[in-house]
């Protein structure tokens, strides 16, 4: 239990730290951002707003500190304000709608990733010298290695744009109603394919040397030797004995993998036009829509340290020593 409170303090500091910064940024602008906005919306925004887009800031009458914990209270209680690119939608609404899209690709992506970096890597790893695991590792690492938008380019121009097998942009058919109907989902499905696939070649390479490094090191422990010994099976061997103990350290790179996931899906969804947090961070830089490029901001920071988190407890679950 002490081990939880301490990890979960230490991300909530983090994230408040990060509060902090999107509190601050607006004050080190030159000249009054809230001015500027208002300026550069074209008419879009109504005068009577600018005073809730001030306090969404912070900028609020009294000192510092007090602007600063009113700024505070409207992260908490999802006060942000209106957008500008989006008016009169409030930013938590716009929020509420593109970060399930991101939510869904991030995580059947990465978990598809996972699950076959994880087989792969302990195939590679059990099998050395066969034929797989001297040429898929180098194969994957090399896909791994482009970049995200080099890989998503690729994909998009070779089944998209040549093949024509899947669509290049949008999460569903425009012309159908959303709703939980077959014909909706599977538009959903049939749309997310190229970008799902994307994010599946860009990280697959790294859970299959994870787990192939890990792999290795504990095949030359002691207790793989008393295994083998004992006349156990090579599968229970490998499944029992070796993944189960391999599996910790890839538990700790979970963590790391969401973060390049988060950073690598704004530029997927900017390619194939998904309407996630990625591109509509994009949009709105453009847009000059500061209360809604800080939102999302926010809730990029807040996806990783969760993610940190559930590693931690995951980790805390496979190890034993740690209960202690």
């Amino acid at each position: 239990m002490r081990y939880i409170t301490s990890r979960f303090l230490f991300y909530f500091v983090a994230f408040l730290i990060a509060i902090s910064f999107n509190f601050l940024l607006p004050r080190i602008m030159p000249g009054d951002p809230v001015d500027a906005l208002f300026a550069g919306s074209a008419g879009q925004l109504d005068p009577s707003q600018m005073e809730a887009i001030r306090a969404m800031y912070g900028f609020s009458e009294g000192p510092l500190w007090s602007q600063y914990l009113q700024y505070v209270k409207s992260v908490f209680t999802g006060d942000l304000g209106p957008s500008v690119l989006m008016y009169p939608t409030d930013v938590t609404t716009v929020l509420g709608f593109t970060f399930p899209w991101t939510l869904f690709l991030i995580g059947l992506g990465v978990t598809t990733a996972i699950i076959l970096g994880l087989i792969l890597g302990t195939i590679a790893a059990y099998k050395r010298g066969n034929w797989f695991a001297s040429l898929f590792p180098p194969m994957a690492a090399v896909l791994s290695s482009m970049p995200a938008v080099v890989t998503a380019l690729l994909v998009f121009y070779i089944f998209g744009l040549q093949l024509q097998w899947f669509p290049m942009s949008y999460a569903a058919d425009p012309s159908l109603e959303p709703g939980w109907t077959a014909e909706y989902l599977g538009s959903v499905a049939h749309h997310a394919v190229l970008p799902l696939l994307v994010i599946v070649l860009v990280s697959l390479a790294q859970w299959v040397m994870t787990m192939r490094n890990a792999m290795i090191n504990v095949l030359g422990e002691d207790i793989i030797t008393m295994a083998e010994a004992k006349g156990l099976s090579q599968t229970r061997i490998m499944l029992r004995y070796a993944s189960r103990n391999a599996v910790l350290p890839v538990v700790t790179s979970v963590a790391m993998g969401l973060g390049f996931a988060v950073a690598g899906q704004i530029f997927i969804e900017i390619v194939f036009n998904y309407p996630g947090v990625g591109n509509t961070l994009l949009k709105a830089i453009n847009a000059r829509d500061y209360p809604l490029v800080q939102a999302l901001l926010l809730l990029i920071v807040a996806f990783v340290l969760i993610g940190n988190f559930i590693a931690d407890l995951t980790y805390l679950w496979l190890d034993p020593r740690l209960r202690k």
